[in-house]
């Protein structure tokens, strides 16, 4: 019988082959498994550890260091945007000044400490940021992120428009529109790129820096509360802490005499308003910003309402209609050409110093046959641009707040409503225009033109200018020759467009124009500049000239006798002229050369007193229906444009004036404001804030009284003034609050109109 076949699995199923060596291989596995599963437990728990010790937060101290170096980064980011213009202080010499050390190596005053100053602002901002976000690493990358897109569009500005980024270019781009930022929007500048390449390679390395020390940090939460809610509410407290002092600061900043003013002075801080890019070269770039977001410009007057200017217009409209009565002319019938001739004045005039020649004998000559006299200045060797402000508006400084030094950076890029003469020009006749050869970004003037409705902007690289741009031997500035040249180019027609695009202003309108001319000739220094000087200075005092001054003296006087020749050459080619001209000329103010002058309190008002004259030529005398007898019995005090009053007022006046005596030199119709300031220039010839007898620098002095002058030059005690001359006194503030920092009630109400007939 066959053996029966063994099923599966079972007893009678036949035993598979095994190799020999088989129970040893598994045996062998089977401790190996065995070995591993107990390593693996072990191996794990060192990875874990090894892990933890990797990710242990850093101790305190090393944010502490972090954030000072994070923030003096931001300092030196901010400086470098600015580094490329004038005195191109580089970040490491705005560290070192601290220290003693100016730009050359040579040791300069202590005190120096801005850098201080503005990493406490920087650092401020960085520390919200923090608070706010509570991730330390974050935070520090955003914030160097933030400062570094910042700090290329301040350099682009720069490059642009020769200025800094200032609080009105961030309002009017949040309303919708580039503001002072749109040339930096719209293009790119020369230079941008090589800009943008070193700040992204800066912002590059710190982004770096932070990533790896978020990898290394085991600290998430920089502040870690038991309560997340409690912990949100104590940060979030914290950041309004630190966001309100900085508010706080910014707001009085500018402000003389305020907490954050003197913290400020104690850390070096010395505002240079004229020029924004030197502000922020020498007194940092976030310090610079932060004084211009919140100027005090005046207090609230008393009854200051809607009501009572209505009622203050209706008032000077009568008297406005009572003058034109008796006016034939219009001011538009002709053009007006406003002279602001830098540092004029006459040097003879000068306590103590006396001179071998007259260095004006032509416009001394002329001042006896027509409008003229002596101009009571704000500044001493400087203050240009409030002089022109003045001119130009008919504001006085005398009404502001002693902490509005600079209205051309501190106000007007702020006003809603910039009412300014030349823009009766613009209603009514041809348009208007200016003309400057200098650098067009000092004083903000492009803007702030603008703003006041200049149709164009002539300055020292337009073809105007420069295709005819002519200096005077070693001097750095152009020439008055030139200026006059540019301005008889544009009243002939002969102008094109500026290099900005515009054109000459022309409107296509029939009638005169208005045109404002700043001149550079005479700016300080005054260092040899001319070849064959004839003039000579001494002194009257029995102490001789120290060398320095009578050279400053000797080429200042070289100066002025060039600008009396070239003024003689441009108003005979007006003259010569078929069309109504009339010149405004005054100088702004007196160069800081007198030295032995200026020690002497009693000298005070000389050292303010420039010389200023309204001239009309020919055929403006003719349409007038005055002929130079007139005038001269006018200059004289026979006559006063047809008012019947003296006109003896004219021997001195302030800035402010000039344009409401010049509607009485052309015996022009006025509007309710001109008629205003008529009566204001009778009653009080002259005014000006507080003014000393040295250069005053940019902070106006919070102590004293403003100056007041009578026709004979004598100081006028406003408290004992007549109760008329009080209340011209205090509708002036009335008026100058509603335009600059009030309602703006009397836009509305034509109080700038004047009448065509």
């Amino acid at each position: 019988m066959p053996e029966p076949v063994g099923l599966p699995g079972s007893a009678l199923a036949p035993r598979p082959l095994r190799h020999p060596l088989g129970d040893v291989r598994d045996r062998v596995r089977e401790r190996l498994s065995s070995s591993v599963r107990r390593l693996r437990p072990e191996r794990d728990r060192g990875k874990a550890a090894r892990t933890v010790r990797a990710r242990r937060p850093f101790p305190w101290w090393t944010y502490a260091i972090a954030f000072l170096l994070f923030a003096s980064a931001a300092v030196l980011m901010l400086q470098w945007s600015v580094m490329i213009a004038r005195s191109r202080t580089t970040p490491w010499e705005f560290v070192v000044k601290m220290f003693g050390v100016g730009p050359d190596g040579r040791a300069i005053s202590s005190g120096q400490l801005q850098f201080l100053l503005n990493l406490l602002v920087i650092g401020v901002v960085y520390a919200v940021l923090v608070l706010a976000i509570n991730r330390f690493w974050i935070a520090s990358g955003l914030f160097v992120t933030v400062i570094g897109v910042i700090a290329v569009l301040e350099r682009m500005k720069v490059l642009v428009r020769s200025e800094t980024i200032r609080p009105t270019d961030i309002t009017l781009m949040a309303s919708g529109g580039a503001g002072g930022m749109g040339d930096t929007v719209t293009n790119t500048p020369a230079g941008s790129t090589e800009a943008i390449v070193q700040m992204s390679v800066t912002v590059v390395i710190l982004l770096a820096i932070c990533a790896a020390a978020a990898i290394l940090d085991g600290r998430r939460s920089l502040i870690a509360t038991p309560r997340r809610f409690v912990g949100r509410i104590r940060r979030g407290l914290a950041a309004v802490i630190c966001a309100a002092m900085l508010v706080a600061f910014s707001a009085d900043l500018g402000t003389t005499g305020s907490w954050a003013n003197s913290f400020a002075s104690g850390f070096g801080d010395k505002a240079k308003l004229w020029d924004s890019i030197e502000d922020a070269q020498s007194n940092g770039v976030a310090v610079g910003f932060l004084r211009l977001t919140r100027p005090k410009v005046m207090d609230k007057p008393a009854g200051y309402s809607e009501a009572a200017m209505r009622d203050l217009a209706k008032r000077y409209a009568t008297q406005a209609a009572a003058i034109n009565a008796g006016r034939t002319t219009n001011l538009t019938d002709g053009t007006i050409v406003m002279i602001l001739s830098e540092s004029f004045s006459d040097p003879t005039r000068v306590p103590g110093i006396t001179l071998n020649a007259d260095p004006m004998p032509y416009i001394r000559a002329l001042k006896k046959t027509t409008t003229s006299g002596l101009m009571l200045s704000s500044g001493y060797g400087g203050g240009t641009a409030n002089l022109e402000f003045q001119a130009l508006t008919g504001l006085s400084m005398t009404n502001f707040d002693a902490s509005l030094s600079s209205p051309y950076q501190q106000l007007v890029p702020q006003m809603s409503w910039a009412p300014a003469f030349n823009q009766i020009w613009n209603a009514g006749g041809a348009g208007s225009q200016a003309v400057h050869p200098y650098n067009p970004a000092l004083y903000s003037r492009t803007t702030n033109y603008r703003k006041f409705g200049f149709g164009a902007f002539y300055s020292q690289n337009d073809p105007l200018i420069a295709d005819h741009a002519k200096r005077l031997d070693r001097s750095h500035y152009i020439s008055d020759e030139t200026s006059y040249d540019s301005v008889l180019r544009l009243i002939d027609g002969k102008a094109g467009g500026t290099s900005d695009g515009s054109t000459s202003g022309a409107s296509g309108k029939s009638g005169g124009r208005f045109i404002q001319l700043v001149t550079m000739q005479n700016h300080m220094g005054y260092e040899n500049w001319y070849d064959h000087n004839q003039f000579k200075a001494s002194s009257t005092t029995g102490t001789p000239l120290a060398a320095d001054e009578r050279t400053h003296i000797d080429t200042y006087a070289k100066g002025m006798s060039y600008t009396d020749q070239y003024t003689k050459e441009f108003l005979s080619a007006l003259d010569a002229m078929n069309k109504p001209v009339t010149v405004i000329f005054y100088g702004d103010h007196l160069p800081s050369i007198y030295k032995h002058a200026s020690a002497d309190d009693r000298n005070s008002i000389p050292l303010h007193e420039t010389d200023y004259f309204i001239w009309s030529n020919k055929a403006a005398r003719t349409a007038t229906g005055r002929s130079e007898a007139e005038a001269a019995d006018e200059k004289n005090g026979e006559h006063a444009g047809g008012e019947g009053s003296n006109a003896a007022e004219n021997a001195y006046t302030s800035p402010n004036y000039l344009m409401a005596q010049a509607a009485t030199h052309l015996n022009a119709r006025v509007s309710p404001y001109l008629a205003f300031l008529t009566a204001m220039h009778r009653a009080v010839p002259a005014m000006e804030p507080p003014v000393v007898n040295v250069t005053q620098g940019w902070t106006r002095i919070p102590e004293g009284t403003p100056l007041y002058l009578d026709a004979n030059g004598k100081r006028i005690d406003v408290s004992r003034a007549s109760a008329g001359t009080k209340r011209l006194l205090d509708d002036y503030r009335l008026i100058q609050y509603d335009i600059t920092a009030g309602n703006g009630y009397l836009k509305s109400l034509g109080f700038m109109d004047v009448p065509a007939e």
